[in-house]
């Protein structure tokens, strides 16, 4: 099963010591179903400042994993408590990070769903670069 859906996304990020940022993008993808899980994708705008980068979810039972392709590439894997290094790359170059989920939530069906992620990103091992996220996505049949 394969089909276009449109998606509310919210993202909020909170750098340590002040107020938190959010991005509120509304966006049509692509939800599909595979063995494994679901997949969802789209295309990022210069709203999210990622312009020609393709994101897609992997929404498997106990993990989802982010991956970017185009100008930024990247990959985060998503799982309670667990954290995962990746890399981080950029046009300008690469960063090593660190993603530990702290809430990985997801109610997905053919009809749309909701995508819920809280977690945490430390930059090159380092305490000042930790940066705390919540996104939230809802998908919904368009």
């Amino acid at each position: 099963m394969r089909k276009e859906v449109l998606l509310s996304i919210c993202g909020k990020q909170k750098y340590q010591d002040q107020e938190p940022e959010c991005i509120e993008l509304v966006t049509a993808g692509v939800l599909e179903s595979t063995e494994e899980g679901w997949i969802l994708t789209y295309e990022e705008t210069d709203l999210t400042g990622l312009e020609g980068v393709t994101t897609t979810f992997l929404v498997a039972p106990g993990t989802i994993t982010l991956s970017r392709k185009g100008p930024l590439d990247s990959q985060m894997v998503f799982q309670e408590n667990v954290p995962h290094e990746s890399l981080y790359q950029m046009e300008f170059g690469a960063l090593m990070i660190s993603v530990c989920a702290s809430e990985v939530r997801y109610a997905i069906t053919e009809n749309g769903g909701t995508i819920d992620l809280t977690y945490t990103i430390e930059i090159e091992q380092s305490a000042a670069g930790v940066i705390e996220y919540h996104l939230d996505i809802q998908v919904k049949e368009s």
